[in-house]
């Protein structure tokens, strides 16, 4: 690489500069307050563990997006995390071992080895909260609602889409499909290509009520109302069909009735995470963003390879693409200016603005004027022995 060179940061690797950070960080301290205000503890797990542990249970793709590398005192595989999730899972099992209810939060930079979506960041910033411990819908309904909230703090709509995948994994094993098979639906089902679904289950599957639920299926999506349609496109489906549509029924109107403004959009066939989720899934959108802001969902398996199963959810937001929606102008922080002294007071006035909060800049011996520094509108003087801040 060239001197030219050594300054780019490799694709999709970003850095952020005053502005920026300042907005995110500020965004950060509101998000993760809001979690802890609704009982959530706050943990920081570290950013590299043992591929052992941090890919538990998280499924396929997460660890195609983790970066390996051999750990120099053991010889053993180790991950920079991509995904938060299975470490506040491996916290909840192994490292604190609470009984009962366990709430936690986070917020923390990933790193993905290739984009999620292109030219997404590979370091993005996420934050979220993990609810262990409580299989009922009572949690999945808190997580939600606390979703809902994240997004109103932020200044974001509250627009959300709500899935659940039990409903396909029980109408996939009531067809007999095998384990390829059911990829080969999976993926049709993620694209929403219908005619490639009807073509597929005409050609898969001869039972024709099983083959009719599997190409009605993408087309369960919209308002509540599809809730109570399902049921009946579904007739003679697994009973577990109808548990999750009565839980999906229960969350709306739960929801609903704490937020008023909340669009809820409800789509039967998204299946997003279905590799590890295993109820009730979720993702919040934003206008000018193709992709979920934030996603979530039940998953009761994690924390199984810990040797401690217990029911979970949570969800997780993309911090960094959320300041960018938002653009908001965090206001320009005005400083003091105070010219070099060996003044004990002046240095004492200087600590006591700063415990105030101000933000009080010194000057060296060469640079005795404010207009050296950005953002200085005030000036530290001496008046009469005492150190008195007066406008510029």
């Amino acid at each position: 690489m060239s001197k030219l060179d050594r300054w780019l940061l490799p694709d999709g690797i970003e850095e952020m500069l005053p502005q920026e950070a300042s907005r995110v960080e500020a965004l950060r301290r509101r998000l993760v307050d809001g979690f802890r205000c609704w009982g959530y503890d706050y943990v920081i797990p570290p950013m590299v563990e043992f591929t052992d542990s941090l890919l538990t249970g998280s499924g396929g793709d997460i660890e195609l997006l983790t970066f390996k590398v051999t750990d120099q005192l053991s010889g053993k595989t180790m991950g920079v995390r991509a995904d938060i999730t299975p470490q506040a899972a491996r916290m909840d099992a192994h490292s604190l071992q609470r009984e009962g209810v366990n709430r936690l939060c986070y917020a923390g930079h990933v790193l993905h080895a290739r984009p999620k979506v292109p030219l997404a960041s590979r370091t993005p910033i996420w934050v979220g909260v993990e609810l262990f411990g409580e299989a009922g819908i009572e949690a999945d309904i808190e997580v939600v609602s606390l979703l809902l909230d994240t997004l109103k703090t932020a200044g974001l709509p509250q627009y959300i889409d709500i899935g659940h995948v039990g409903i396909f994994r029980a109408l996939a094993t009531a067809t007999g499909l095998n384990s390829e098979q059911e990829e080969q639906l999976f993926t049709l089902l993620q694209a929403k290509a219908t005619t490639d679904i009807q073509k597929w289950a005409e050609a898969n599957i001869a039972d024709k009520q099983q083959r009719a639920w599997i190409i009605e299926l993408p087309k369960l999506s919209g308002s509540v109302a599809i809730l109570e349609k399902a049921k009946s496109v579904l007739t003679s489906a697994p009973a577990e069909v109808f548990i999750a549509l009565d839980e999906l029924g229960q969350l709306a109107r739960t929801v609903q009735q704490r937020y008023d403004d909340a669009q809820i959009h409800f789509d039967l066939s998204e299946l997003r995470g279905y590799h590890y989720h295993t109820g009730i899934v979720f993702g919040a959108f934003t206008p000018g963003e193709g992709e979920a802001i934030a996603n979530g969902g039940r998953y009761d398996h994690i924390g199984e390879a810990f040797g401690r199963r217990r029911p979970a959810t949570g969800f997780s937001a993309n911090l960094s693409v959320i300041s960018r929606v938002l653009q908001e102008q965090i206001n320009t922080v005005y400083g003091i200016f105070a010219p070099v002294t060996k003044s004990a007071s002046q240095w004492q006035k200087i600590a006591a603005l700063r415990a105030q909060g101000e933000r009080v800049i010194v000057g060296f011996t060469a640079q005795q004027q404010p207009l050296d520094y950005q953002n200085c509108n005030r000036l530290l003087v001496e008046r009469d022995g005492e150190f008195i801040v007066e406008n510029i």
